[in-house]
């Protein structure tokens, strides 16, 4: 701690005093989009376009469009199981330009233990997260992963639990710094815990010492060009996705939140300049039971929060400081029973005279049960009235654009995400692992059943790629 503390402010000096200093800084931001409105818009065109195809298609009996652009985009090949890396052409909002391993081969993780943080083990996911190429990291059979240390990435990769039921907890669980390009989908990530004051493998090249970790599902420091899509994440020590420290480009979708205080900081501090170019999309979420707060709290930056469910909150939705804007569009807020928790929103530590000309803006909310949302800023109709989606009365197409958040075909029981599902639809297969972290009434399990084709298909690939550790050691 006492060492990122001296980091932050040394890069504060050198911001304050130099011009050198500040280019330091911005060299973390190379992803700020140049016109935001522009990056709403389009994520508005998808919306509304897949919605018209879902509208067309529904009078000829197709029930695979389901007006979700995501979704959409992948779900209605038959054939997805053989062609997983057309999801990262799939992305909108300000993450689209994620491509975690696309292109990479497939990393196929068989050893669920995480024994050595320093030299882990080949066939963990630990192993696969730290390589230097792009890998598309898959899972053969469900796991629980119970993490010893943070989990570190490098730059390109994609885990892809479609498939499997697949869950992460345990010391630090997911650490994205100062890398770009991944994607995180179908996960469920929940208990995570601090760790650390012992050294962590972060690429094959190099180890370090790693303070206290502050316990968060997923953080995000430094790093760009991030999609955390169709996750479930619940029950962590701090936040369950933290964006800090000059991140950007990031899409935060389809995720179902639950049982948890503090969920979504966006932007390290009021005075850390660099978030300025903080850019997030946060899209087609299901903010669910016993959450408190921060959905999310942003300091700086644009925040784009659309077509979300936000199920209830005990202090407020929305928050934020150190003059954010957040364009919120067609979400639907359910205020709680408590009278005094009926505001969206809330200017953490500011005075009206402040926050007054802060640009916060709602567009097509649905605001339900006495939630009301307090604006801010200057108006902006012109920009806004293009990427308008959703007229209030249409609480319907919210149903539509978040009946499947969270992990796939688990414990939302959506009935997707196998590899291949028997020709007569049976899931008689391999059953979740059996532990502590699995009597969570929020970590649901689901039966597994991986085709014999695909299953050599796995095989195959694992084989491959022992053989090229050995001829390169």
């Amino acid at each position: 701690m006492f060492q990122r503390i001296c980091i932050l402010l040394i890069t504060v000096i050198l911001s304050s005093f130099s011009p050198l200093g500040k280019a330091m800084l911005n060299l973390t931001l190379p992803g700020t989009h140049p016109d935001p409105e522009a990056v709403a818009h389009e994520v508005h065109r998808k919306v509304n376009a897949s919605m018209a195809r879902r509208e067309m298609l529904s009078s000829e009996g197709s029930a695979c469009m389901t007006g979700n652009p995501i979704d959409d985009c992948w779900k209605c090949d038959p054939e997805w199981p053989n062609n997983r890396q057309k999801l990262a052409d799939c992305a909108i909002g300000f993450g689209q330009y994620a491509k975690g391993g696309k292109g990479g081969e497939f990393y196929v993780v068989t050893d669920s233990s995480d024994d050595d943080a320093v030299n882990p083990k080949p066939g963990t996911l630990r192993y696969g997260v730290i390589q230097n190429e792009a890998l598309w990291i898959v899972f053969p059979s469900n796991m629980l992963i119970e993490l010893k240390q943070e989990l570190i990435f490098n730059s390109y990769k994609t885990i892809d639990g479609r498939g499997a039921d697949v869950h992460i907890v345990g010391g630090g669980c997911i650490t994205l710094q100062y890398i770009s390009n991944v994607i995180i989908h179908n996960i469920h990530i929940h208990h995570c815990h601090p760790s650390g004051n012992t050294n962590v493998r972060s690429s094959p090249e190099h180890y370090g010492y790693r303070t206290e970790s502050d316990g968060d599902g997923i953080s995000i420091f430094g790093s760009k060009d991030i999609w955390i899509d169709h996750c479930t994440l619940s029950r962590c020590k701090d936040g369950l996705i933290d964006a800090i420290m000059g991140s950007t480009g990031i899409t935060i979708s389809n995720n179902f939140m639950s049982h948890h205080n503090e969920v979504m900081l966006l932007g390290h501090s009021d005075n850390y300049l660099p978030d300025s170019g903080m850019q997030v999309t946060i899209a087609f979420n299901h903010f669910g039971e016993k959450l408190i707060q921060r959905m999310p709290r942003c300091r700086r930056g644009y925040i784009h929060v659309v077509n979300n469910e936000f199920t209830q909150w005990e202090m407020y939705a929305i928050g934020g400081s150190g003059e954010p804007t957040i364009n919120s569009q067609g979400n639907r807020y359910t205020a709680p029973i408590n009278p005094f928790a009926k505001e969206v929103t809330k200017r953490v530590e500011t005075e009206q005279s402040q926050w007054k000309g802060w640009n916060w803006r709602s567009e097509g909310d649905i605001l339900i049960n006495g939630a009301f949302f307090i604006t801010s800023g200057q108006s902006l109709e012109i920009k806004y009235e293009k990427a308008f989606s959703v007229e209030p009365q249409s609480a319907d197409r919210i149903l539509l654009l978040t009946m499947n958040a969270g992990v796939l075909g688990n414990a939302r029981d959506n009935n997707v995400g196998m590899w291949s599902r028997g020709p007569s639809g049976n899931n008689d297969g391999v059953s979740s692992d059996s532990g502590p972290y699995y009597t969570d009434d929020m970590s649901g399990t689901g039966l597994v059943v991986l085709s014999y084709s695909f299953t050599m298909f796995l095989c195959l690939l694992l084989s491959y790629r022992v053989i090229q550790l050995i001829v390169t050691q």
